[in-house]
């Protein structure tokens, strides 16, 4: 099933896309695609009424603002330098274990609203990454494989990334993902009797039309289940919380000389089975 949310900001609604393209407004099932919703056991109860009788479901006006698939998460957890090639372009070892750093939860947005180039940026780049969406809460698991069983599905996640602040201001990386607007996400969660094989995706990204990212989550130095197998073992994640994964590489940081977005520029991402996003740069 592919879970959507629409509306205006501060408005939004849930919803289902279903296989014929078409949105539909499911709010009179369930409130909102947020923790509650997955701890009650929410997603089996809305697929059997989907397929029961899913295209009588109130149609979602075309125009509608696709929102973020998910509301305000209660936590997003990055994973850093997880594919190999990325780290390389970076100039940075690949670590013996996931790297990890926060981002504001905040900083999640809709697929095609605008970014917000922070004051005074000149460093801002891309990232196109999986994102994990927390089904269940994890806590302590025992293996990879049964990290898979807490995984409410998967969406494609931009984590928009501030170098200067990032890397030049010292501390952790936080500071550089955390400006409002950095993490557009969707435009659905695909559950994953959707997705053959999570670790088979291909990922691209392109900027003003110029590819700039091509990879494929086969290459990621930690899969799907391993990640959140591990960071079970040090935070506890809960329903509704979202995990990025990493990105390949192509970020501007890496190009010579390294190259960032400015105002006006149109960022286009797309990860097999799980749709597009597209983005426009606007100044703070």
């Amino acid at each position: 099933m592919r879970l959507v949310r629409f509306g205006p900001k501060n408005q939004e609604k849930p919803g289902v896309l279903l296989p014929d393209g078409s949105r539909r407004d499911c709010s009179s099932l369930v409130a909102d695609f947020d923790s509650a919703f997955w701890e009650s056991g929410g997603l089996a109860a809305l697929l059997g009424a989907v397929k029961t009788a899913g295209r009588e479901l109130p149609l979602v006006a075309e125009d509608a603002r696709w929102a973020a698939p998910i509301p305000r998460p209660g936590k997003v957890v990055c994973v850093g330098l997880n594919y190999s090639d990325h780290a390389a372009e970076s100039g940075a070892e690949v670590p013996p274990e996931p790297l990890l750093f926060m981002k504001a939860s905040n900083t999640v947005v809709g697929p095609f609203d605008d970014v917000l180039i922070p004051k005074n940026s000149k460093k801002t780049d891309w990232e196109v990454e999986l994102g994990i969406v927390v089904g269940a809460e994890a806590r302590y698991l025992e293996s990879p494989d049964q990290a898979m069983q807490y995984i409410g599905g998967l969406t494609i996640s931009h984590d928009v990334s501030e170098r200067e602040f990032q890397l030049e201001h010292g501390g952790q990386w936080t500071k550089g993902k955390s400006f409002d607007t950095f993490n557009p996400l969707g435009p659905w969660i695909a559950t994953l009797d959707e997705i053959d094989d999570p670790q088979n995706l291909t990922l691209t990204l392109a900027v003003n039309g110029q590819r700039r990212q091509t990879g494929c989550t086969r290459s990621m130095v930690f899969g799907v289940g391993y990640l959140v197998y591990y960071i079970s073992q040090v935070m506890t994640l809960e329903p509704g919380d979202l995990i990025n994964t990493g990105t390949p590489p192509g970020v501007g940081l890496g190009m010579k000389p390294p190259v960032y977005l400015r105002p006006g520029d149109v960022v286009e991402l797309e990860i097999a089975g799980l749709g597009r996003q597209r983005q426009t740069l606007r100044s703070c």
